[in-house]
């Protein structure tokens, strides 16, 4: 319960100065020109949430494929799974967003049984619950150098028969981010998910930490990099920290094709995991 108590008055503290930050940008000011703010920025599973929010009648549609590690600490270890997020732009500084995974079957469903007979996976497969959330502006002015975003997002009970135990999983983050010069940007996370709404279920609740930087390879170029490092804190499995890298190839300003790939840093947090996918952008 102590470590509990100082890692959300860590989280506390961390947010108040960065929204007092994002406050002092210029209301009349405008970033709209810098590549950071008008290129397509995705929110996808396996990558750092942004604090990117589209404008009322924008949509997003980004997906992806991801073979995780069977000893990582997020998403699906062990897993290969198909990662699809929706993102619809709404009215006063607001974003509504879905996301879905589909867990392919493993392929030891074809492995000989005791008695000869292919062996049949029973494991959980298919539509995994639905996630559904929003994004709030809680800085004063969208697409500044500086802003602050908080998420509120819910993962549903639906989804293949095979996910047992299913519960109402709400989480929250607050995203921060921070433009470097014209083109690069850091952006950064800090969230909490639990299983239900009891009090109790905070004990098994998981925290999360993501510190991104990003920007091109080159001036003029459409290709461009990512580099992050993560870790998750549970109270029984303590600190999982790990590193992301990838590339991502953007010939339009509403699309891009990335690769990805991620290392946990200790034996629990998982070995080598991989990740494509990509992303488009409808609306003006």
């Amino acid at each position: 319960m102590r470590t509990t108590t100082l890692l959300t008055a860590g989280a506390l503290w961390l947010a108040g100065p960065a929204c007092t930050l994002a406050q002092t940008i210029d209301p009349s000011s405008t970033n709209d020109e810098s590549p950071f703010v008008r290129l397509i920025r995705p929110d996808r599973p396996g990558q750092t949430i942004t604090t990117n929010m589209l404008y009322p009648g924008q949509f997003q549609l980004e997906t992806g494929l991801t073979q995780a590690d069977p000893g990582g600490s997020l998403g699906y270890p062990g897993r290969t799974a198909w990662g699809s997020t929706l993102r619809v732009g709404f009215f006063n500084h607001i974003e509504l967003r879905a996301t879905q995974h589909y867990l392919l079957t493993p392929a030891t469903r074809s492995r000989l049984g005791a008695e000869g007979a292919p062996a049949r996976y029973t494991g959980p497969a298919g539509f995994a619950p639905l996630n559904v959330g929003a994004k709030f502006l809680a800085s004063t002015v969208q697409n500044a150098r500086s802003q602050v975003v908080v998420l509120l997002d819910m993962n549903l009970r639906n989804g293949d028969a095979r996910f047992g135990e299913k519960q109402l999983e709400p989480g929250g983050r607050v995203l921060i981010s921070q433009q470097l010069g014209q083109r690069f940007g850091l952006e950064g996370n800090f969230g909490f998910r639990q299983r239900g709404f009891r009090a109790a279920d905070t004990k098994q609740g998981q925290y999360l930490t993501t510190l991104a930087l990003n920007g091109p390879l080159g001036a003029g170029t459409h290709f461009g990099f990512l580099a992050e490092t993560y870790a998750t804190w549970q109270r029984q499995q303590g600190w999982q920290p790990g590193l992301t890298s990838g590339l991502y190839y953007r010939p339009l300003p509403g699309f891009r094709l990335d690769v990805t790939a991620a290392h946990g840093l200790t034996p629990a947090a998982g070995g080598l995991s991989l990740g494509a996918g990509l992303s488009v952008r409808f609306g003006k």
